[in-house]
C-alpha cells in the first residue's frame, strides 16, 4: 500500500489535521501539516478548526490537543507512545512532594501527565521555560517539575532556587559528556548545541542551549557549517532541509551506533498512522473535570506566550 497517498487521502476526506513532534521519522514528518516542539504544537492545537486530530508524537502530547479540544477526537498512533520523563513523576508521589511545600507555586514541564497538570498552576515547555519563570517574582517559592536537568539550567541562568522533583528524560539524560568531547575531538571545526534536557556535565560544553525549534532556528541563522548536536536524532531532518550545505552530527547514546532514538517517538510509523485515520483510533479519553482543571495551567501557559511573544 502507498501509506502516503491513503493519509493524503484519508486526511481530506475527514478533515483531519496532523500535527507531528521533531522527534517523528522523516516520513511522517514530511506527511504532516504542522511539524514543531511541544510549544508549537500546543499552539496549533489549540487553534484546530479540523474535525479530528492525528497526534504523531506521544501520550502526553495528545493528552495536551484533547484538553484544548475536547469536542473533537484526537487520535495517537500507537498508544503506548509514553514519555519516560512524564513516567519519572508519578501523581501520587508528586501530590505528597507538592504538599510538603505548601507556600509552594508549581511550574510542571509540557512532559506530564493529565493528572500532574491537575495538580500545576503554569506549564511550561524547552522554548518558553526561561520566560515562564522569569514572569513571577524573585520571591516567589516554585516547585519545577518533573526534569531536574531543565530546571537546574534555569536555576542556574536566573539566579533562582527553585526545588526540583528528581525526573529525566533517558533519551537525555544517557548522553555522557566523554561522547560529546570524543566526537569534537574529531570535528574540532563542529559547533556544539544541546537541548536543556540534557545534563550539566553536557550543557557545560553548549555553544548553544534550547528547545529543538529553538537549536534549528540558531543552525539555520549561525555562521558555523557543521554541529554537534545533543538531542534526539529525528531533529536532524528539519535541519538538513532547512540548511543542507551544512553538516550536522548527533551525539549517540553507545558505542553502537551514531544516533539517539527515543523509543517512544520512533514506536509511530505511516501504517499505524493511516490505520489511526481510517479507524479513528486509537483515542486519547479524559474524563471532563480532568480536562477542565488540567487544562487551566495550559492556558495560562499560552497566554503568557502570547502576552510575550513567543512562538
Amino acid at each position: 500500500m502507498d501509506f502516503k497517498k491513503e493519509i493524503l487521502r484519508l486526511k481530506k476526506e475527514k478533515n483531519a489535521l496532523i500535527l507531528a513532534h521533531f522527534y517523528q521519522i522523516p516520513e511522517i514528518q514530511d506527511i504532516a501539516d504542522y511539524v514543531g516542539d511541544s510549544l508549537g504544537l500546543a499552539q496549533k492545537a489549540s487553534e484546530a478548526k479540523s474535525d479530528m486530530i492525528v497526534f504523531a508524537g506521544v501520550h502526553f502530547m495528545a493528552e495536551t490537543a484533547k484538553m484544548l479540544n475536547p469536542d473533537i477526537p484526537v487520535v495517537l498512533p500507537d498508544l503506548n507512545a509514553g514519555c519516560s520523563l512524564a513516567d519519572s513523576c508519578p501523581y501520587d508521589d508528586f501530590k505528597k512532594f507538592k504538599e510538603q511545600h505548601p507556600d509552594h507555586l508549581v511550574i510542571s514541564y509540557i512532559n506530564t501527565t493529565a493528572a500532574i497538570k491537575t495538580l500545576t498552576d503554569v506549564v511550561c515547555t524547552s522554548g518558553n521555560a526561561v520566560q515562564i519563570v522569569e514572569s513571577f517574582p524573585k520571591d516567589q517559592k516554585i516547585i519545577f517539575a518533573p526534569d531536574k536537568n531543565l530546571g537546574g539550567y534555569i536555576n542556574n541562568i536566573t539566579g533562582r532556587n527553585m526545588v526540583l522533583w528528581n525526573g529525566t528524560c533517558q533519551v537525555h539524560d544517557m548522553l555522557k559528556a566523554e561522547s560529546l568531547i570524543d566526537l569534537q575531538e574529531k570535528n574540532p571545526d563542529a559547533k556544539i548545541i544541546a537541548h536543556p534536557e540534557c545534563s550539566a556535565a553536557i550543557l557545560e560544553l553548549a555553544a548553544y542551549i534550547g528547545s529543538t525549534t529553538g537549536m534549528i532556528k540558531f543552525t539555520q541563522k549561525d555562521a558555523s557549517k557543521k554541529y554537534i548536536v545533543a538531542t534526539e536524532t529525528g531533529i536532524l531532518h528539519q535541519m538538513k532541509k532547512l540548511s543542507p550545505e551544512k553538516e550536522f552530527l548527533i551525539v549517540p547514546s553507545d558505542s553502537t551506533c551514531s544516533c539517539n532514538d527515543c523509543p517512544y517517538m520512533k514506536l509511530n510509523t505511516m501504517e499505524k498512522l493511516y490505520l489511526a485515520l481510517k479507524n479513528g483510533e486509537p483515542s486519547i479519553t479524559l474524563d471532563a473535570e480532568t480536562i477542565e482543571l488540567a487544562k487551566k495551567p495550559i492556558v495560562h501557559m499560552l497566554n503568557i506566550s502570547k502576552k510575550l511573544g513567543i512562538i
